[in-house]
């Protein structure tokens, strides 16, 4: 979150009556069928272990970060551990090519990588503990065209390989063809074999996401439980660096999006295309992140749906004053973060039949 729901010069609307907070049920199908927006909370209520100020932060409190590192992140102003990593790797290899000596500079990319391995290594779960909530999480996910993920963990790709074995006739696709990113995305929509399907991306990167020396971008395969350790084997390979955008303000965020071809798609078209409902959930709505609602401003949304946890006030008029003022007068719903049915509560059982014999 922004601070304790700091605006800068913005002030918190003043409202008389607190906002109604739905159960997930009672709302749900005016949100179903379009777009998902999932943020930090979401991987937070999964696992604690997400439950830092960043990277950076944990790294330094964990006292994982070399001298030189230190002095990268302070020279680039950055907290943004893949921009470092990939402008360390970058001069690393420039100096290799050109057979310059320059021993420091390849030492200095190796701390960086090794800084950041542990990092993810310390604060991300292994994928046992959280598969018994992916039955929830697809349940949940399927229930929309497109899905829109701010995280850069893996809660997702493996929701999306569980859906692979069920026989449900719904399929996720993340717009990637042999690991490569197919920028016609929007051609993913029209069913194939399936009946149903959801497209996923993923605005700010993701661990499974990376680029080689000469900025080709791809994706790591693996199914379930060896996709952690095939990423940071990928690393230590020395053959790619991350894609992902850890941290930093609008600036900085825009500047890496921008920098990448898939990232810069995905903010350029598939958050501008026509939607009419968006769901939020788990996202603090922090003001580094405001570009993201800028950018769907005049794509037809006519309702907004708004995370709440644990019955937070003081965040449902944040909030609404923020999407109000980025996204134009637009109705918001707010909804109870916990209940049924909702990202990894499981779904209320089904209503009884009504009539004498109950069928």
């Amino acid at each position: 979150m922004d601070g304790k729901y700091r605006f800068g010069k913005r002030k918190m609307e003043e409202i008389d009556m607190p906002f109604p907070i739905e159960q997930w049920v009672q709302i749900s199908r005016i949100y179903h069928q379009d777009t998902l927006l999932l943020a930090n909370g979401a991987s937070i209520a999964v696992s604690p272990s997400f439950s830092y100020g960043s990277l950076l932060d944990h790294a330094q409190q964990g006292g994982l970060l070399e001298e030189d590192v230190s002095l990268l992140f302070h020279f680039f102003e950055t907290s943004d551990f893949e921009l470092v990593l990939r402008l360390v790797w970058q001069a690393s290899n420039v100096n290799k090519s050109l057979r310059i000596p320059d021993n420091r500079t390849h030492q200095a990319y190796l701390n960086v990588r090794e800084c950041l391995i542990r990092a993810v290594r310390d604060v991300h779960p292994e994928y046992d503990p959280v598969s018994g909530r992916l039955p929830s999480m697809y349940e949940f996910l399927k229930g929309f065209d497109t899905v829109l993920s701010l995280n850069y963990d893996l809660l997702v790709y493996w929701t999306m390989t569980y859906g692979l074995n069920v026989q449900d006739g719904h399929l996720f696709k993340d717009c990637f063809r042999n690991g490569m990113f197919d920028d016609n995305w929007q051609r993913f929509r029209e069913p194939y074999r399936e009946r149903t399907n959801t497209l996923v991306f993923y605005p700010h990167g993701n661990l499974a996401l990376c680029r080689n020396a000469v900025e080709q971008e791809s994706k790591i395969h693996r199914a379930g439980a060896g996709l952690l350790d095939a990423i940071l084997e990928a690393w230590r390979s020395e053959q790619v660096v991350p894609l992902f955008v850890s941290e930093g303000t609008t600036q900085q965020k825009v500047s890496s999006i921008q920098n990448s071809y898939y990232l810069s798609t995905v903010y350029r078209e598939v958050l501008a295309s026509r939607r009419s409902t968006l769901t939020l959930y788990g996202w603090g709505l922090g003001k580094h992140d405001w570009h993201l609602l800028q950018r769907m401003r005049g794509t037809g949304i006519q309702r907004v749906a708004v995370s709440v946890f644990r019955g937070d006030q003081a965040y449902c008029n944040y909030a609404h004053q923020v999407i109000q003022d980025e996204l134009g007068p637009v109705k918001v719903d707010f909804f109870d973060s916990e209940s049924p049915g909702c990202w990894i509560q499981p779904a209320p059982p089904p209503a009884p039949r009504s009539g004498k014999y109950g069928y």
